[in-house]
């Protein structure tokens, strides 16, 4: 006859728990994790419970949003991201896991999103955007890793966004860059970067990094590589210089540099001048400028591009390439304000 089954020893355990009598007289508890193997968990009951909420929450943790955030972070596509998309992409992340990082993409619904969208972030309507924007890759992590069928993001509509409709005038950025020139070393390269901006119409990630044999000024020309690219592809830029330009590159030029770098503008080192750091300078600049009434209204870096747009359709009296659809450029940065056309003959 077989030794009789114990059974008290079983009273009371969580969900996956065994607990196996011994010939002693004690008793040994596991752990079955679904699709692993038994974790072995003692003699001591209150302990082996313990260590199962343990693993439990471990188990769950690896379910929710914050896991895929750190997977998104070591996936191809992360890594072909410009540095200022992380860096924004990083920013995003702190409002949008506090509020869902503990969830699972399983049962977040649209409604869920259009509550984040219109309540969470009521007082911030286009950061919530782009804080749903990572949300958005965030959950095609879990569609790959079968998590999920269907992206909810791709469900809601987004918090409608007033495009700006100001750039600089034009006396108002000559005393801005004026200013800037006449103060510190660290706000004089911040007037070129800004002049520079402004007469070429580049985004700051295609001449942050500039170096020095890109300014040829024999041939007159400025040699760049759009960014926002899509589909992988790479699009060089010619910029011909004009007078002005040609002005501005030859004080670019002679920007101090250590004899080992070749970047125009560097720090101390020699290195680049860091996207961080050069934001922090900006904003600083242009906060001491409104207080001293330099300039009278915000505006931001990327206007100056809009400012170069509209100056140049001003002057030969159509848009710029600027994008592979002119659409684009024509929505987002022409700022005339007065629509000028020619009456029939």
């Amino acid at each position: 006859m077989g030794r009789r089954r114990e059974r008290a020893s079983g009273f009371g355990l969580l969900p996956r728990m065994e607990a196996r009598p011994r010939k002693d007289g004690k008793v040994t508890y596991r752990y079955h994790p679904v699709g692993g193997t038994p974790i072995n968990l003692g003699t001591d009951r209150d302990e082996a419970i313990r260590r199962v909420l343990g693993v439990t929450a471990e188990a769950d943790q690896k379910g929710t949003l914050r896991e895929l955030w750190e997977l998104y972070q070591k996936t191809p596509r992360w890594e072909k991201l410009a540095p200022r998309t992380k860096s924004d992409y990083t920013e995003y992340s702190v409002k949008l896991l506090e509020v869902m990082g503990d969830v699972s993409p399983k049962i977040i619904r649209p409604t869920d999103i259009a509550r984040y969208l219109r309540v969470e972030r009521a007082d911030a309507l286009v950061r919530g955007n782009r804080e749903i924007s990572l949300l958005s890759n965030l959950m095609n992590v879990a569609i790959e890793r079968g998590d999920i069928d269907v992206n909810p993001c791709k469900q809601v509509k987004k918090n409608s966004e007033t495009p700006r409709t100001e750039a600089p005038e034009v006396d108002e950025l000559a005393a801005f860059l004026a200013w800037l020139g006449q103060s510190s070393p660290a706000k004089r390269v911040l007037a070129l970067m800004a002049e520079f901006a402004s007469l070429a119409g580049s985004r700051r990630s295609e001449f942050l990094d500039i170096q020095v044999p890109q300014l040829d000024v024999k041939a007159g020309v400025i040699r760049l590589m759009r960014a926002k690219q899509h589909g992988g592809a790479k699009k060089a830029e010619t910029i011909s210089m004009g007078p002005a330009m040609l002005d501005l590159a030859h004080r670019m030029l002679v920007l101090p540099r250590p004899d080992t770098s070749l970047h125009v503008f560097c720090n101390q080192l020699g290195n680049p001048v860091s996207e961080s750091g050069f934001t922090t300078g900006w904003g600083r600049a242009k906060t001491e400028a409104m207080e001293l009434g330099i300039i009278t209204r915000n505006f931001t870096f990327h206007d100056l591009r809009a400012y170069y747009t509209t100056q140049y359709k001003e002057r030969f009296g159509a848009l710029p390439e600027l994008h592979a659809n002119p659409a684009t450029t024509a929505k987002v940065y022409d700022r005339s304000k007065v629509a000028k056309r020619q009456s029939l003959s």
